[in-house]
């Protein structure tokens, strides 16, 4: 039987090995294990997870936790506390409180934490100065304690505007997944309106200074958390250029306050599913015009045309604007202090509680479905302003099983 030869022996490498090996084994193990117990520390280190900071308090938290412990707590500015129990919203008169909430349309004093404001921060932060404070979140880090013999915060170190991450579009929900329109399902014509009128009047109510920093909210541009949409133009502008200028934006009501003659009071002057930022002329030369097509093209809206009792918004927002008078006329029927609003086929309405043109609302409605921007602004509506939603943005098949 054949063997294979047995491999070549390597050369001798001269000196190796030491004369002394056997003396120098047990270092060189000694060595290798300090060796590996380094790498294994280090390996440990580099992965072990770095400590975070607590996460701030919301502001039912803090309310909660009234011990003198120092902590930091985000909510939104809802007034200046005077009292216990009050809480102004306007006609601020010192820069030395400020009252703040988990919602920017919170009006319980029960569920405000209020903020004592020490010297450094009262320009900044103290309402009297910066009015425009109202309805934006801030981060505030101080003393958990009574103030005015409610649930504050006292000796504040430090307080800033929270960072405002770019929103990206919600899901709508579903009547399937919360079963808002349960009480709707199956019926049309008159009983559908009627259900989803009982739905949709659970509202939280706003007053229309709170409905600034509302519009700031539901129609920031999704891509510049700095910028708000306006309605007719299109144009992404500034929400710090909010008020009476020739280039600024202001509160357009689609439902016109004349048509119903409800003005600028809390209820349908004031309910954000129908008010809109817009450019002020663009605002005025559409006046209290009914919707309808044809007329002239408006030289700074171009893409909207108008002529003397009628206005025809840009294509991108027909079924927007149509959504948003169809809400008008479901939420308000005369039940609440106001007039019953509705959709009638007529344009140059005039002061009576009625807008139009159906028919041509409803064609808007078919044409132009909700987009992400409409839907989103819908969720930001229900879950932070008002808590009541528009059943036509969810549903626009609503439309035609009650009015056609």
């Amino acid at each position: 039987m054949n063997t294979a030869p047995p491999p070549p022996a390597l050369p001798a490498r001269p000196g190796w090995p030491p004369a002394d090996a056997t003396r120098l084994r047990p270092l060189i193990a000694v060595a290798l294990v300090l060796s590996l117990l380094f790498a294994g520390l280090v390996g440990q280190s580099a992965s072990a997870p770095r400590s975070h900071a607590a996460a701030p308090l919301t502001v039912a938290q803090a309310i909660a936790t009234q011990n003198g412990s120092a902590a930091a707590v985000t909510g939104y500015v809802v007034g200046q506390p005077t009292s216990a129990t009050t809480v102004l919203r306007s006609g601020f008169t010192a820069d030395t409180a400020l009252a703040i909430a988990d919602s920017a349309a919170e009006t319980s004093t029960a569920k405000m934490l209020y903020v004592q404001i020490t010297t450094a921060y009262r320009t900044p932060f103290g309402l009297q100065s910066t009015p425009s404070l109202m309805g934006k979140k801030i981060d505030v880090t101080g003393l958990l304690t009574a103030y005015f013999s409610h649930a504050g915060l006292k000796s504040p170190t430090s307080m800033a505007l929270s960072a405002a991450p770019t929103p990206t579009p919600t899901p709508t929900p579903t009547p399937t997944s919360d079963g808002y329109y349960a009480p709707a399902a199956g019926k049309t014509g008159l009983a559908l309106k009627s259900s989803l009128h009982q739905i949709i009047s659970a509202q939280q109510k706003l007053s229309y200074d709170q409905v600034w920093a509302a519009l700031k909210d539901t129609d920031q541009d999704p891509s510049n958390s700095n910028n708000v949409i306006l309605l007719y133009t299109g144009r992404s502008q500034s929400k710090l250029t909010n008020g009476g200028g020739v280039d600024d934006w202001n509160r357009e009501h689609v439902w016109a306050k004349s048509h119903g003659d409800f003005g600028t009071a809390t209820g349908p002057g004031t309910d954000v599913h129908h008010l809109r930022p817009t450019d002020v002329t663009v605002n005025s030369e559409r006046g209290n015009k009914d919707f309808d097509l044809g007329g002239a093209q408006s030289a700074e809206a171009p893409g909207n045309y108008t002529d003397a009792d009628s206005w025809e918004p840009r294509n991108a927002v027909k079924g927007d604007v149509a959504r948003m008078i169809m809400y008008m006329a479901v939420r308000y029927e005369g039940g609440d202090g106001f007039a019953d609003l509705e959709m009638n086929n007529l344009v140059n309405n005039g002061t009576a509680p009625y807008m139009g043109k159906m028919s041509v609302l409803l064609d808007w409605n078919r044409i132009d479905p909700p987009d992400a921007f409409e839907q989103r602004r819908n969720q930001r509506i229900y879950e932070q302003w008002q808590g009541n939603r528009n059943p036509f943005v969810d549903h626009p098949e609503y439309a035609e099983a009650i009015w056609n």
